[in-house]
């Protein structure tokens, strides 16, 4: 394809992108009540146990209108991933071989209900989280979060969670491309239990280490599941290569 071609190309699929998350966004735009609602129970959870005040607190008189188009925002990304996943892979494909696009199209179709199975794990973290961490509030106080901040807070957990579920299956899909080898995953555990601890921490506030610590922990776990199926197919591969070896030669 020519430079012009390519331009084309890019624009069929921006188009199209766009389209679809504008789809989204008036899809999210009607569900935000539904996501309100799930916001506000890990409050109410919270409330319960504790016997105290714990609230959603709107700022200011846009608070309420601005938190809405956020949820809008987000979940209309959500909502559409399919279509502009689908999309920026199409147009990589043609510049991919046979193999490359095999690896590729796997790794299209299995990373989304990963992400999406992590960020359902995410929002069935989020009371126990919350509960924990506003039960350090003295007894006889009262809590009112601030709408936008528990949003963004309660956002960026179901997403770190969503991508952490999604980060091993990369590695796996690496060594089934055979560009790295189990026992390299295997011995980079340190750098990557550091690097999960970097993540968790940017991630989440600075002064919520217990949800670091929640978050750091599954993490690590999936880490591990995808060191042993690396390991796995390595050992598969050698005894395939070594059965390859010890064919006798065919006669022509």
């Amino acid at each position: 394809m020519s430079l012009a071609e390519h331009l084309g190309e890019l624009r069929r699929r921006a188009v199209r992108a766009a389209i679809a998350l504008a789809a989204g966004m008036v899809a999210g735009w009607f569900l935000a009540d539904v996501v309100l609602a799930l916001l506000r129970d890990p409050i109410a959870v919270a409330a319960l146990q504790q016997d105290r005040p714990v609230a959603l607190n709107f700022t200011s008189v846009s608070a309420a209108f601005d938190l809405r188009v956020q949820i809008a925002v987000v979940a209309g990304i959500v909502i559409a991933s399919p279509v502009w996943l689908y999309q920026l892979f199409a147009f990589f494909m043609p510049a991919l071989n046979k193999r490359e696009h095999r690896y590729t199209l796997g790794f299209t179709f299995a990373a989304l209900p990963l992400f999406l199975a992590g960020c359902a794990a995410g929002i069935w973290v989020v009371p126990h989280i919350v509960a924990l961490l506003t039960a350090f509030a003295p007894a006889d106080s009262l809590t009112y979060l601030d709408a936008r901040s528990y949003f963004d807070f309660v956002l960026r957990l179901v997403l770190i969670t969503g991508v952490a579920f999604v980060l091993p299956l990369v590695l796996v899909l690496l060594n089934f491309a055979g560009v790295v080898s189990g026992v390299a995953i295997l011995k980079a555990w340190r750098w990557a239990v550091l690097s999960i601890c970097l993540f968790t921490a940017i991630a989440t506030p600075a002064a919520d280490v217990m949800a670091m610590l929640l978050l750091a922990i599954p993490m690590v776990l999936l880490y591990v599941g995808a060191c042993g199926i690396a390991l796995l197919s390595d050992r598969r591969r050698s005894r395939a290569l070594s059965a390859a070896i010890d064919l006798p030669a065919v006669e022509v």
